[in-house]
């Protein structure tokens, strides 16, 4: 797989398995993929109950001067203007409205500077260790930036924080303001072309700047897999739209998801030594997901690591042994803990000495099993 992107990733989001990667660490400037993290922010507090999305903020003058006249992309507020949450939400995912990310950061935060700094404390909490802000929107700063990595993480977060408001990432258009020349009301489209393009895609945000070329952060999903991708440094709006959707296919055509074990699920039943109980269930803590090409399947070995018997007592969630995973394209196997699915309280008295002669007589399974 190739893509002309300069930088660009392509995430399995269940697992976070990355399929794909082109200098995904670099960093490049967000353009309007910023907003992403402005929507994050705006969500958390919907989520958390501090806002609704029926509660009202009044347009600055301020925030309305700042963009008047701009190149950039509007809402088109107007300085006085009343506006709802979720109106600001469809504003700055469908038209990429700049005016509308400051208008949020000043109801949030009081200024644009302070939201930066909560957006610079959230993506630190998100785990964005390669990310900057500077402003809500993403117009250039110079000490603004991200990289793809990042871009991919903060995408499956709010897909997997807010399922109850990531369908506004689908909206195709969005009515508001109307044309001071005509008077007529304004209509503008979202510009992820995936969104008419492409089986199962649902969002979620496009940028564009001179510096930062033409980017997107897509999803798809198709059954129950969902894929992310980013790409970024392209010359175009379709060339962005085409890489992107290249990616996603490819990862939907190339890799299967394979679920191997629910978590708590029994993976091995291990010999108790001296317990009340002859044997106690080896499970995992999480599920084991994998994301796997052709290949990597047909080349997968599993390896099952405990000494048996286990001497009791034993506590539920002790660890007591490993599942060890190996396959073609990992470089090192990679080791799950097993623990103890259940407490095994230890035999007293006689029971114990009948446990142990049954042990002597009858012996036990060995606990080293490899496929």
């Amino acid at each position: 797989m190739t893509t002309t992107a300069q930088h660009a990733i392509l995430m399995e989001y269940e697992t976070g398995t990355v399929l794909f990667e082109k200098a995904a660490d670099e960093r490049f400037p967000p353009a309007s993929m910023a907003k992403m993290m402005t929507l994050y922010i705006l969500f958390e507090q919907l989520k958390s109950g501090a806002l609704s999305l029926d509660t009202k903020t009044r347009v600055s003058r301020d925030a309305w001067k700042r963009w008047a006249g701009s190149e950039g992309s509007l809402m088109f507020l107007s300085p006085g203007e009343e506006v709802t949450v979720e109106q600001l939400i469809r504003g700055i995912i469908v038209s990429s409205g700049n005016d509308a990310c400051t208008v949020v950061a000043e109801m949030l935060a009081g200024t644009e500077d302070a939201f930066a700094e909560w957006m610079n404390a959230k993506a630190a909490e998100l785990g964005m260790t390669n990310s900057h802000f500077q402003n809500a929107s993403g117009w250039p700063a110079p000490e603004q930036y991200t990289t793809a990595r990042d871009l991919a993480t903060l995408a499956a977060r709010t897909i997997h924080d807010f399922p109850e408001y990531y369908h506004y990432y689908s909206e195709k258009t969005f009515t508001h303001g109307k044309d001071f020349r005509t008077g007529r009301p304004i209509t503008q489209h979202n510009r992820n072309l995936l969104l008419w393009r492409m089986e199962g895609a649902d969002g979620l945000k496009t940028g564009h700047t001179r510096a930062a070329g033409y980017g997107l952060t897509a999803s798809a999903k198709r059954g129950d897999r969902r894929l992310i991708a980013v790409v970024s440094g392209l010359k175009s709006e379709s060339a962005r739209a085409r890489e992107a959707q290249a990616l996603l296919e490819y990862g939907f055509r190339a890799f299967k998801t394979y679920r191997l074990f629910a978590a708590g699920e029994p993976v091995v039943q291990a010999d108790v030594w001296l317990g009340e109980q002859a044997a106690v269930p080896l499970v995992l803590e999480k599920p084991l997901v994998l994301t796997l090409s052709r290949r990597d399947r047909a080349g997968l070995k599993v390896r099952l690591r405990y000494t048996s018997p286990v001497p009791a007592p034993i506590q539920a969630g002790e660890k007591l042994g490993e599942l060890e995973l190996s396959w073609p394209s990992l470089d090192e196997p990679r080791r799950i803990p097993l623990v103890a699915g259940k407490s095994v309280r230890q035999v007293r008295g006689f029971g114990k000495i009948a446990a142990a002669l049954e042990y002597l007589v009858f012996g036990s399974s060995g606990a080293d099993e490899g496929s």
